[in-house]
Parts: C-alpha cells; sequence; structure tokens
C-alpha cells in the first residue's frame, strides 16, 4: 500500500481518489511527529510551503518506509542538507512556472510603465501625467537560468514584442529555438540587453553573480528583474546603482530576506520590492496535486521518483 502524507485536508481534498492500492493522510512534520500509527507506513510525504530545516527533516527521518520527499518549490538547495539518507527528494518542477512568468512580465511592465509613480499619486489623490515611461516592446531581455521558467517568462515576453536570448551553463537553442548563450560569456553579453531577468538557483556558482562588475555591463536605463534568489544578487552593489538612479530594478526576492524594516531597498530609488510571492501556488491547485498523482504512479510501476533531484544521505 502506498501512503501519501499532505500537510492540510484541502491538499487531501483536493487529490481526490488515489487508487486502491494507496491512501492520503494528513500529517504535516513542521507541526508535529509522524502519527505513531502511520510512522512506518508512510511511503511519500508532502511539505507545505517555507517548512523544512532539521526538526522537520528529522520528524521525516522517523518514517522508516519513507521512499519520496515532495517539496513544494523548484529550488532544493534549503533541503539538501537535511534530506534522510536512503530517501529522495523531488522537486515541484514545472509547476509555479506561469506564476513565476507572470509575476516576471508584471514587474517588467510595472517598472518600465512607472506604475508605482502612479499608485502613489492616485494614493495622494495628484493627477502627474508622466508621457515618457519607457514600452517594454522592441526591448531586449536577457534570461539568465533558462530552464523550464526562463522558457514560460520567454512566452510571455515575447507575446509583448520583447527579443529573448537566454544564459545557461552551456551555449545551445533551446527547444523553443531560443538563442541560449554560456554563463562565462555574460560580461560581453550584458552590454546589448536593456532587460536582464535572474531565474537562477542559488549555489556556490551562482553566489554574488550579479555582482558590481556585471551591473556596471548593463547599460543606463537597464532593468534588473530577480525572480530567482536573493543571493545571487550582491544587495550592495545594486543600492550603488540604484541610489545613482542609472539601472531600475525589480525584486521577489532580496538578501536578506525577509527585507527588515529600514533596509534601504525598500526606498532606494527606481525598485520595485515584493515578498517572495512570484511563484508560491496553494497545493491544492491541479498543477501541484497533478505532481502528486504522477508521484504515486511512479511508486505503483517501480520508475524512479517523478522531478528526482538528489538522494538523501543526512543520517537519521
Amino acid at each position: 500500500m502506498i501512503t501519501v502524507s499532505v500537510p492540510e485536508q484541502a491538499v487531501a481534498d483536493a487529490l481526490g481518489p488515489v487508487g486502491d492500492d494507496a491512501r492520503v493522510i494528513v500529517w504535516d512534520p513542521a507541526e508535529s511527529d509522524p502519527p505513531e500509527d502511520e510512522r512506518d507506513r508512510i511511503t511519500i510525504a508532502c511539505l507545505a510551503h517555507y517548512t523544512g530545516g532539521r526538526t522537520v527533516y528529522g520528524r521525516l527521518g522517523m518514517c522508516g518506509e519513507l521512499e519520496v520527499i515532495q517539496i513544494p518549490s523548484a529550488g532544493f538547495e534549503h533541503a539538501l542538507p537535511f534530506v534522510p539518507a536512503g530517501v529522495s527528494l523531488a522537486n515541484a518542477r514545472g509547476v509555479h512556472d506561469s506564476r513565476v512568468a507572470e509575476m516576471t512580465l508584471a514587474l517588467a511592465l510595472a517598472s518600465r510603465r512607472g506604475l508605482p509613480q502612479f499608485l502613489d499619486a492616485q494614493r495622494r489623490e495628484k493627477w502627474e501625467p508622466v508621457f515618457d515611461t519607457r514600452s517594454v516592446a522592441d526591448s531586449r531581455a536577457l534570461v539568465v537560468g533558462y530552464g523550464s521558467i526562463g522558457a514560460a517568462i520567454g512566452v510571455r515576453l515575447r507575446a509583448s514584442e520583447v527579443h529573448v536570448e537566454g544564459v545557461a551553463r552551456t551555449a545551445r537553442t533551446a527547444p523553443d529555438g531560443t538563442t541560449i548563450h554560456a554563463v562565462e560569456d555574460l560580461p560581453t553579453l550584458l552590454p546589448a540587453f536593456d532587460i536582464v531577468v535572474i531565474v537562477t538557483p542559488h549555489s556556490e556558482a551562482t553566489d554574488k553573480l550579479v555582482d558590481a562588475e556585471f551591473l556596471a555591463a548593463m547599460p543606463d536605463g537597464a532593468l534588473l528583474i530577480n525572480v530567482g534568489r536573493g543571493k545571487v544578487v550582491d544587495t550592495d552593489a545594486l543600492l550603488a546603482e540604484l541610489q545613482s538612479r542609472r539601472l531600475h530594478a525589480a525584486l521577489d526576492v532580496t538578501e536578506p530576506e525577509p527585507l527588515p524594516t529600514g533596509h534601504p531597498l525598500w526606498s532606494a530609488p527606481q525598485c520595485i520590492v515584493v515578498p517572495h510571492v512570484a511563484g508560491v501556488e496553494v497545493l491544492t491547485n491541479r498543477r501541484f496535486t497533478d505532481v502528486v498523482k504522477r508521484q504515486i504512479e511512479a511508486r505503483r510501476r517501480g520508475d524512479d521518483p517523478v522531478n528526482f533531484v538528489a538522494m538523501g544521505a543526512f543520517p537519521a
């Protein structure tokens, strides 16, 4: 029998029937130890957003038959140090592509068309037209980290008449026909693009990838959008460019995060900050429940986990 734990009853209801050889129970390891009578029955454990760490994964390690941990995010670097030995970690690749892409387009439009200043004028009940805001159309956008989310961003930007190219570890042509450049070519690429979108996960290789040199290579008036990870951008270097009003920024993620009261990014000129919401989707969404159903089917067939990213090595 395949036993799947989900963090709340609404997710169990959204999953619906899962077959005669599978069952769904409600257990959130962020809230409690596994139920005594389920501890050695749970096969697949689904986590809620923003849960993890030693305590949560320690509770998961108490489940003797656990095979797969299904996290709700595409990013998984935060989980790697804690996954119990012998347990597979699966991410939610593909679940959040559309939402992140929508937010990216929204941030690009809001920044370029000056929506923050118009909303501020509305609050003050002032009619303050600005007629020379820049259009997104006819821009050139470079998507750094061109995977499935990057491709979804590309679709929406192209619909807005933007020329899109990408950056990844190696140069290639993406399945959608996009030209992908190698990451080492960034210094020579950046001057040719007036929108740069960061979608990369955080790792040793991407830590402060967007540093002072990276930003200096962007042309005057260019827009940096970060919907990846805050630590990919050197905050001090970005602040220097914003305070000089040479660049614009729209940030769904920041370093530090959450951004504390009084931090200079809140009031930096030409900067939009939103609180890391681009990719968060309720777990009752069909895209997440479809992944869980596929995970059950993979267990049923004895296949590798869907969206497998790593095998745990953390001792119980």
